[in-house]
């Protein structure tokens, strides 16, 4: 068994200890019976319900930990290659990456999540971060395993707003990869770094991009994944807004504007990399490299894959143990219903006056 918690382990103890420690206390601490036969009988009963009531909500506690710590079995029985590697993907999020002509008329970003997905596929065990860039480069999410949350991320990746938009460099993230990559070499000699880069190469700004090439003595393998066509695409207008109106398409002179493809603009990113380019269509997988031969290996275990999660029994002992919460104290509430206050009885005067 594994797990995967939530949180550090040792938050979840200093959060749960506390409270475990006070429903121990209850539980021991049970009422002493009355003295009397009858009085002791029921008190008997009382301390006993007591103790169950409050074993129940021990119970109740360990669960809610149990679930937190989110147990699983390792899935699937074939020996996988693991890699050894970190991998940093750095994504376009300036307005053309949403330009329609990916797939048909499909926004170019799912594209980049299909092939990010190949990606991780491709490449098990290996560490992700995720960097995007648009007016700013941001490092969205730090070298890690947890690929489930890196997909959650781009699932929910959105490029920058429209109104907000002043052009963009595709270069702009050069000195936060650099700085990403000399951090993870320091940190982790021993591993390799590959760089995936993916975006359709528009320099909206005037000034000429920056250059990658101070990160390429990190990179030890990688790619620069193009998208867009060159007849172009329309871009709807991100208003960054939860509202599911459709805003319309961004407009050029009355028209809606178009995003193409600089193919030479990426392919020199791939050369200041030391990487190659490939222009990405729907109809094909990405064709990507094989990672360093010396940070692969074979999984000791001999198992590898997804992991069958386990925490769906833990809450169905809280939902249990919440059903019969529930139901106690709606059985109390009708008790304390059904209970009625002495009527107020006005004294009575004798017969015949006073005496």
């Amino acid at each position: 068994m594994i797990f995967q918690p939530v949180l550090h382990p040792l938050l979840l103890v200093l959060l749960f200890l506390p409270l475990t420690a006070l429903v121990v206390w209850v539980l021991i601490r049970a009422p002493r019976p009355a003295t009397g036969t009858a009085a002791k009988a029921a008190g008997a009963g009382a301390v006993a319900s007591h103790r169950l009531l409050w074993t129940l909500r021990l119970v109740l506690v360990l669960a809610c930990f149990f679930l937190v710590l989110r147990p699983g079995i390792p899935g699937g029985a074939t020996q996988t290659l693991a890699t050894d590697t970190d991998i940093v993907l750095v994504v376009d999020t300036t307005a053309s990456i949403v330009a329609e002509d990916w797939d048909g008329d499909q926004p170019r970003l799912d594209g980049v999540r299909d092939d990010v997905r190949a990606i991780i596929q491709e490449y098990p065990g290996a560490r992700f971060a995720l960097l995007t860039f648009d007016a700013a480069a941001e490092l969205r999410m730090p070298l890690t395993t947890d690929t489930t949350a890196l997909v959650g991320s781009l699932d929910v990746l959105r490029p920058e707003v429209t109104s907000q938009s002043r052009g963009s460099s595709i270069g702009i993230a050069a000195p936060l990869l650099a700085e990403t990559l000399k951090g993870a070499a320091e940190s982790s000699p021993d591993r390799s770094r590959m760089v995936f880069y993916f975006g359709d190469g528009e320099q909206t700004v005037d000034t000429p991009p920056e250059s990658f090439s101070a990160s390429a003595k990190y990179t030890d393998a990688g790619a620069v994944l193009g998208y867009g066509t060159a007849e172009g695409g329309p871009m709807r207008i991100t208003s960054g807004g939860l509202s599911g109106d459709n805003p319309g398409y961004i407009e050029y002179e009355g028209a809606d504007a178009l995003s193409t493809i600089d193919e030479a603009n990426l392919k020199a990113v791939a050369g200041q990399l030391g990487v190659d380019y490939e222009h990405r269509t729907a109809d094909a997988a990405p064709t990507l490299p094989a990672p360093p031969s010396t940070t692969t290996s074979y999984a000791e275990s001999g198992s590898t894959g997804n992991v069958t999660e386990l925490y769906w029994i833990a809450a169905l002992v809280i939902l249990a143990l919440l059903g019969f919460e529930l139901t106690r104290a709606t059985m109390l509430i009708a008790r304390l219903r059904q209970l009625r206050a002495p009527r107020d009885r006005a004294p009575s005067r004798p017969e015949g006056g006073a005496r």
